[in-house]
C-alpha cells in the first residue's frame, strides 16, 4: 500500500487494449511522474478477454503507484469508471482513456485550475479532434442536443479527460451510459463547471470501442437524465402531466361525442361513437402512465441503489494492500443510502 494519500487519482477503465497497455500506461506513469503532484493511477480493466489483464498484472511488479481492478466480467465503460472513483483516495480524480489520445502531460493544468478554488468540475474540450469526421459530427450534434436539453453548455461531453473534486463525484450513483452525463450530474448538486481546451492525439494502436450503435442509447439516457435534472424528488409531477394532458384529451373527446349526438339527436352516438372510444384510451392512458411511473421507479430504486449503487462483481485487486482501499464506500449519500464496504479483495 501506498505511504501517503497521494494528490490526484488517475483513473483509466480499458477493455480488449493489448495492443496499448505496454506501451500508453508507461508513459501514463513516466508522464505523471514528472508532475509536481503525488499521484495513483488506478486501471480498471473492464471484462477484458485478450492479454490486457496479464499485461496489466505485469506492468504492476516494482510499481506501487499503479494499482489496477480486474472486474469479473464486462461492465461498460460507467461501471468501470465507478469501480475506480469508488477505490481512488486522492481529493482530485482524474479520468483517462486507455488508448493514449488524451494525453496525460494535461493532467496538471486542469488540477492547476481546479485548486484555483472557482470551480469543482474542469472539462477537457478536444476542439482539434483526431478522430473520423463522421464520427467528429455526430459527437457535435450529441453535444449541442445535451446542452440544449440540460442546460449544461459544454462543448465536449465525451472527453473523458476531466478533473473532479472527489466530493463532487465519487457519490455519484450512475449506469448505463451515463458516463458522459457526470458534469450533468454534478451540476445538479451545485458543482462549478468550466472547460478548457485539450489536445488530442490520433489513435496510434488498437481499435476504438466506440460504434455508432451508441447514439441511441445515449438518446435515451438523455432523456432520463432531464427527467432525474427536473424530477428526481418528485417523480410523479411528471407522470401526472402525462395523467393531466392524457384526462383532458379523455373530456374533450366526451364533450365531443356528447355535442355530437345532441346535433344528431341521437344518444347512442354520445356512448359509442367513435369520440368516446377514443376518450376512454385517453383516460386509462392517464391510469396507466401513474402505475407505469411507480413501479419503473421502484424497479430503479430496487435494481441500481440496492448496496448503494454497486452493480459491478470484482474478480480481483492488485497493489491495493491488504485492506483494498483506504476509503471505503460508507458515506451516507443524497438519497440517505448508507453504502457498504467493498469484499475483501485478492491482492498481488
Amino acid at each position: 500500500m501506498l505511504p501517503t494519500r497521494p494528490e490526484v487519482s488517475v483513473v483509466v477503465p480499458v477493455f480488449q487494449e493489448e495492443a496499448s497497455i505496454p506501451t500508453v500506461i508507461p508513459q501514463f506513469v513516466r508522464t505523471l511522474a514528472t508532475q509536481r503532484r503525488s499521484f495513483e493511477l488506478i486501471v480498471v480493466n473492464d471484462g477484458s478477454r485478450d492479454r490486457t489483464g496479464a499485461l496489466l498484472d505485469e506492468l504492476t511488479a516494482g510499481e506501487p503507484r499503479l494499482r489496477v481492478i480486474h472486474l469479473a466480467r464486462n461492465y461498460g465503460q460507467t461501471a468501470a469508471l465507478m469501480a475506480g472513483f469508488w477505490a481512488a483516495r486522492a481529493p482530485i480524480i482524474v479520468p483517462l482513456d486507455g488508448d493514449g489520445q488524451n494525453p496525460p502531460e494535461e493532467i496538471g493544468r486542469l488540477c492547476d485550475m481546479l485548486e484555483e478554488g472557482h470551480y469543482d468540475v474542469v472539462s477537457g474540450w478536444r476542439k482539434n479532434r483526431q478522430d473520423p469526421w463522421l464520427r467528429t459530427q455526430v459527437s457535435r450534434a450529441a453535444n449541442w442536443l445535451i446542452g440544449r436539453v440540460t442546460g449544461v453548455k459544454l462543448h465536449d461531453y465525451g472527453c473523458t479527460l476531466k478533473a473532479y473534486r472527489t466530493n463532487v463525484i465519487r457519490d455519484s450513483r450512475l449506469y448505463g451510459e451515463m458516463h458522459r452525463f457526470i458534469p450533468v450530474y454534478t451540476s445538479m448538486h451545485g458543482a462549478r463547471i468550466c472547460e478548457v481546451i485539450v489536445q488530442h492525439n490520433p489513435r496510434t494502436a488498437g481499435e476504438s470501442k466506440y460504434g455508432y450503435g451508441r447514439i441511441f442509447k445515449v438518446a435515451v439516457d438523455l432523456i432520463l437524465v432531464r427527467m432525474l435534472q427536473k424530477y428526481r424528488t418528485k417523480p410523479m409531477h411528471f407522470f401526472g402531466k402525462i395523467t393531466q394532458w392524457s384526462w383532458l384529451a379523455a373530456a374533450l373527446c366526451m364533450i365531443f361525442g356528447i355535442g355530437r349526438a345532441i346535433y344528431a339527436q341521437d344518444a347512442w352516438k354520445a356512448f359509442w361513437g367513435k369520440a368516446p372510444l377514443v376518450g376512454v384510451i385517453f383516460f386509462l392512458l392517464g391510469c396507466f402512465s401513474i402505475m407505469l411511473g411507480l413501479v419503473a421507479e421502484l424497479a430503479m430504486r430496487a435494481a441500481f441503489e440496492h448496496n448503494a449503487g454497486r452493480y459491478w462483481d470484482e474478480a480481483r485487486r492488485v497493489n491495493f494492500g491488504p485492506g483494498g482501499s483506504e476509503w471505503e464506500p460508507r458515506s451516507t449519500t443524497a438519497d440517505g443510502l448508507v453504502a457498504p464496504p467493498l469484499e475483501e479483495p485478492v491482492n498481488h
